[in-house]
């Protein structure tokens, strides 16, 4: 069997705010999205909402290259909203902005959605990270897609930033989720025995006129309707680049593993979304501070062990693809938290030394402006793109 090709692509939605107020940008110039498309062609696009500003990578075949390029975008983006006092932040959600003022997108296929999907839509002030890895074979592509579901909640663990709606603390690491679950066509997919099965399944939508083609299923991960890929969706954006990479590069490694289990003829055992959406509601809950459901052992298990279980199992894969330092970077997410207890850290801490709710949420969203930052170099993307 030919080895995939594993190539990576990355995409990042972020919330644009004012660097003044903290609130999200309700209708952000024309002019820097222009600016922005103009140093980075192809790379920059506009998001459902006005207030959101999404980036994706070319083709990448190393990690290295995947990071440097995302790098380049996010401070691309940066640098061309703090010509008018606006700064991006990678978070999945506003710490306090209200999602009622917001304006979607004058497009074809915003306006679409808008008349579709009705009120949810309007909800739709949340940001994530989606990871495309290049499974050229289809049926390999839907094999993988059907094992790789049991880690997506490991995955999403390693990746929350969206604890606060709305001034409150919604009491999950990930309300993001919660809000995209008032979509239809979301969350884990059900299992297919091949690429012919997935097809029939999405013509009966698109033949009815429910859908005009698979890139309106909106699930955790699905075969991109656009690439050859496989395309992981259930994460939070990580607020830092170098967690960002982490999470990628484990997704890569995951799908590779499987892949050199399919040589030997042998399967991750399935399971039923029953049990693999208790998990995702856990990591969604409570992130990597409760553990997950062990299904052969019948018994919640701390995700510390879960996730010496997956570095071990993907040491070679990781090794292949000279990613080991930035796997095992996924212990010092575990260490320090994610962003989502980091912006409860800083939230209780500004209460704690007098600051009002709302300055501790400013306080937060300041954090976060800083923290989108942090690994991003002023120095040129391998294909030419400018931080």
């Amino acid at each position: 069997m030919t080895e995939p090709s594993f190539t990576l692509g990355l995409e990042e939605e972020y919330l644009l705010v004012d660097r003044g107020t903290r609130d999200i940008v309700t209708s952000p110039p024309d002019e820097m999205l222009e600016a922005c498309q103009e140093q980075a062609p192809g790379r920059i696009h506009p998001e459902f909402l006005r207030c959101q500003i999404e980036v994706g990578t070319p083709v990448c075949k190393t990690l290295d290259e995947a990071r440097a390029e995302l790098a380049a975008l996010r401070g691309t983006v940066a640098g061309v909203a703090d010509r008018y006092g606006l700064a991006p932040i990678a978070a999945s959600t506003h710490p306090f902005a209200a999602w009622e003022p917001q304006k979607h997108t004058n497009r074809d296929r915003y306006n679409m959605l808008a008349r579709d999907l009705g009120a949810p839509a309007r909800r739709l002030m949340i940001c994530g990270m989606h990871v495309h890895v290049g499974i050229e074979d289809d049926d390999l592509r839907i094999d993988l897609m059907n094992q790789v579901r049991y880690f997506l909640p490991h995955l999403l663990a390693l990746s929350t930033s969206s604890p606060f709606w709305r001034g409150r603390d919604m009491e999950r690491r990930s309300y993001r989720l919660s809000v995209w679950h008032e979509l239809p066509r979301t969350g884990m997919p059900a299992g297919f025995q091949s690429y012919g099965e997935y097809q029939s399944h999405v013509a009966v939508l698109v033949n009815a006129g429910v859908i005009e083609d698979a890139s309106k299923l909106w699930w955790d991960i699905r075969p991109s309707s656009r690439f050859p890929t496989l395309e992981m969706r259930i994460t939070d954006i990580c607020t830092r680049l170098d967690d960002a990479v982490t999470v990628a590069a484990l997704y890569r490694c995951l799908l590779r593993m499987l892949w050199r289990l399919k040589l030997r003829n042998v399967t991750w055992r399935p399971y039923k979304n029953l049990l693999i959406e208790e998990n995702r509601w856990r990591a969604q809950r409570y992130g990597l501070d409760s553990g997950l459901v062990d299904f052969g052992q019948g018994r919640i298990v701390p995700y510390a062990d879960l996730l010496d279980e997956i570095i071990d199992l993907t040491r070679e894969d990781a090794e292949h693809f000279g990613c080991t330092a930035e796997v095992g970077r996924a212990r010092e997410i575990l260490k320090r938290g994610t962003s989502a207890h980091r912006q409860i850290e800083i939230f209780q801490a500004a209460l704690a030394d007098g600051a009002s709710e709302d300055e501790a949420l400013r306080r937060v969203v300041d954090w976060l402006a800083e923290e989108t930052m942090v690994g991003v170099r002023d120095e040129p993307s391998p294909t030419g793109v400018t931080a």
